[in-house]
């Protein structure tokens, strides 16, 4: 029989293998699906830790609904009646600027009443509709194309803050159109951001003038959406969904060419053989399987970096932080020189994150800009978080609950090169048939990314076993 091996059983490889197994089935191909884990869980960076009555995100709290691919996952896993969408009230996001904190404009009107910009920057922004669309062919930072289009406040109190809160990355270094290749993409279609908000936002009339449902004008946005016991509900349910099986504590160590196919190597110094193999791991794990493969393509992964991040969760009686927490939380801009990126006020954006009359705060430290902060003490790490929430929202109080959850490899940093890091994996793999890549590495940080990802390399690798099989 047909043997798909997928390493990595995070969302993408877990999704991968349901979105195989369904393709294949279509297609009328038998074959088995065996997913090799090294953790002994299943999930990845996906993990929803209950304790003292607090539910804890180790790592993405959840999708934005605006795209179709997750729902579409839950609808076939027969989860949708569990979805949970996020509180009206955490549309309002704010952002830490001179020691206040700022709630992000969302309209024109609030956009000329906020404090968060002066009034030059805020000019400066206006008079994007002046600046022509770039040109000539090159690969611009984050922080290029904002100083270019927006100004120099702009990124460095709306960009530089997204950015950190996204990738935790540095807009210095990023890459614009790799990051955010729809934002290119307006460029060059409208001529600028600005007349493609006031074009889209014509069309949007328009469509709902004639009775069309529509989303948001000024393009990507969404509800986030989660489920009453987290996010980890996703993972589990597409495992529980698999026909074929799930190995944990099964580490590759290898990846070896066996005429058409492949014997792929394990920790404990078996083997199994497999026709397929789908690579949903880290780049830098991967690189060390394909190291004897292929060195080249080894040599490319290795150049994709990832930021170091310390998730920190502060839980508090209600009645010991005099602030509202109605909104999302909020982002810190880098010259406030805090020591954490920004915090999430969890209890406020999805019920049954906290006790009754407790709250749950979630504060990310460390990022590209800051990676010294991962191997700081358990007790340095808390004692800087409580200084910036004492700073910035007045809590004097020692939390209640604290946990701490460190990632060395937290989120890839998509950095200027990374669409010719893709070009040269592509080529790498297309060399070597029958070995793909998901991931969040390659083509997109977010949920609805990765199984975006995960479902075009199934029908990919349902392409190639057709096409073996005439």
């Amino acid at each position: 029989m047909t043997r798909v091996a997928i390493i990595g059983a995070g969302i993408s490889g877990l999704a991968a293998a349901h979105a195989i197994e369904r393709e294949a089935a279509a297609a009328g191909i038998t074959l088995e699906v065996v997913v090799l884990e090294r953790d002994k869980r299943i999930g990845g960076k996906i993990w929803s830790i209950k304790e003292e009555g607090y539910l804890c995100e180790w790592g993405p709290n959840g999708f934005l609904d605006n795209k179709p691919m997750t729902l579409e996952l839950c609808d076939r896993l027969d989860i949708s009646d569990r979805l949970l969408r996020s509180d009206d009230n955490a549309r309002k996001r704010y952002i830490c600027s001179a020691g206040e904190l700022h709630r992000l404009p969302e309209n024109g009107p609030m956009f000329l009443r906020s404090k968060l910009l002066s009034w030059p920057g805020k000019l400066r922004i206006a008079r994007e509709m002046l600046i022509p669309p770039l040109t000539k062919d090159v690969d611009e930072t984050l922080a290029e194309f904002a100083r270019r289009r927006l100004g120099p406040e702009a990124l460095d109190k709306l960009i530089g803050p997204m950015v950190s809160g996204i990738f935790a990355g540095d807009p210095e270094t990023m890459s614009v159109a790799s990051c955010f290749p729809r934002i290119v993409q307006l460029e060059q279609e409208y001529g600028g951001l600005i007349r493609a908000m006031v074009k889209l936002a014509r069309q949007k009339r328009a469509e709902r003038k004639a009775g069309k449902a529509v989303a948001s004008a000024a393009g990507p946005g969404g509800t986030l959406t989660s489920f009453l016991a987290g996010i980890q509900e996703l993972t589990d349910a597409t495992a529980a969904a698999m026909g074929g099986t799930v190995r944990t504590g099964a580490g590759v160590t290898a990846i070896v060419r066996r005429g058409e196919g492949f014997e792929v190597k394990l920790e404990d110094g078996s083997t199994l053989d497999a026709d397929v193999v789908v690579s949903a791991a880290p780049a830098y794990a991967l690189a060390g399987m394909v190291a004897g493969l292929d060195p080249a393509l080894a040599g490319v992964l290795r150049e994709i970096r990832y930021a170091p991040m310390n998730v920190v969760c502060f839980g508090y009686a209600r009645d010991k932080i005099a602030h509202p927490l109605d909104g999302f939380g909020y982002l810190i801009t880098r010259q406030e020189k805090r020591q954490i990126l920004g915090t999430l006020w969890d209890s406020s954006i999805f019920p049954n994150r906290a006790p009754q009359g407790s709250v749950l705060l979630r504060s990310m430290m460390g990022g590209a800009t800051n990676p010294g902060a991962f191997d700081l003490a358990e007790s340095e790490v808390k004692a800087r978080v409580q200084g910036d929430l004492k700073a910035i929202m007045g809590i004097n109080a020692d939390p209640d609950f604290v946990r701490i959850f460190r990632h060395r490899e937290a989120i890839p940093q998509y950095t200027v090169g990374h669409s010719r890091h893709l070009i040269e994996i592509a080529g790498h793999l297309e060399a070597t048939p029958g070995l793909f890549v998901a991931g969040n590495a390659f083509f997109g940080v977010g949920l609805n990314d990765c199984v975006n990802a995960s479902n075009q390399v199934a029908e990919r690798v349902v392409a190639l076993l057709h096409n073996r099989n005439i």
